[in-house]
């Protein structure tokens, strides 16, 4: 019985929060406001980013979101470029044996030139219940990043565009939105980024973050974001090939979630 209730809580908490998507702790830690930037993490936030990475990168997550065991999140993302080229894959998991949902994504992005960047990505979903069976489902995401004025970069990503669900006899619909945003890079120590973003039946969000480097390779972070209302803080090192970097998000009701990722350049 107590694992039943817990599949319902963990399923209605899905719907109402539309995803429970892991962005990473260096985009998290800005506040999520990340459209307009580049890093390996943005082959899950706005795989337009990756064209500009020059050499492969891996990285992997995990996330304890407001203490509850039961939504502690894995995440993996890799990026391979080629010439102009990028391709992408990331790969993210949360819940428990009763319920569990799962993402897994494909990307490839285009360089043309060093002001424009663009992209695709194929993702497959599931949701596994235990005694319900499984529901799966297919979307795509398009992504476009523009370096409008030197160092002022403006992003935009669309997912699921075309509204697709889980299943043929589902009314789930997968999560969809559209995002906006522009990063301005002040110097090789500071950067600051902001976003809007309308989840679809759901309500318009702001939020804005910044990353300011202490010394070269340490880096302090932080974000806002306003509907509902959330703060972000973090910090990265980035030593040689090896990348470390946490976050924390706090929601004044649900609480703390703390995360971290361990990456490597080759």
């Amino acid at each position: 019985m107590v694992k039943f209730y817990l599949v319902i809580l963990i399923f209605l908490y899905s719907v109402n929060l539309q995803a429970q998507i892991n962005y990473g702790p260096r985009l998290t830690a800005m506040g999520n406001a990340a459209v307009a930037l580049q890093d390996v993490w943005s082959v899950k936030k706005n795989q337009a980013g990756i064209a500009a990475l020059k050499k492969p990168q891996f990285s992997a997550g995990y996330e304890n979101r407001f203490g509850v065991k039961e939504l502690n999140t894995q995440s993996a993302v890799f990026v391979l470029p080629i010439k102009n080229y990028a391709i992408g894959a990331n790969f993210q998991s949360y819940g428990v044996n009763a319920y569990r949902e799962s993402k897994t994504g494909l990307s490839l992005a285009r360089a043309f030139g060093p002001k424009l960047l663009t992209a695709v990505n194929l993702n497959y979903h599931q949701i596994k219940i235990d005694n319900y069976g499984n529901a799966q489902g297919v979307s795509v995401e398009v992504g476009l990043q523009y370096e409008a004025f030197n160092n002022l970069w403006l992003g935009t990503h669309i997912a699921n565009p075309n509204q697709s669900k889980y299943g043929n006899n589902t009314e789930q619909i997968i999560p969809a939105h559209i995002q906006f945003g522009a990063a301005y890079k002040f110097s090789d120590q500071l950067i600051i980024s902001s976003e809007v973003e309308k989840i679809l039946d759901g309500q318009v969000d702001f939020k804005t973050g910044l990353e300011y480097k202490v010394v070269r390779f340490v880096a302090l972070r932080g974000g806002v974001s306003v509907n509902p209302f959330k703060q972000f803080a973090g910090f990265g090192i980035n030593y040689e090939k090896f990348q470390l970097d946490f976050a924390v998000a706090f929601h004044p009701v649900l609480g703390y979630s703390p995360q971290i990722s361990v990456g490597y350049e080759f």
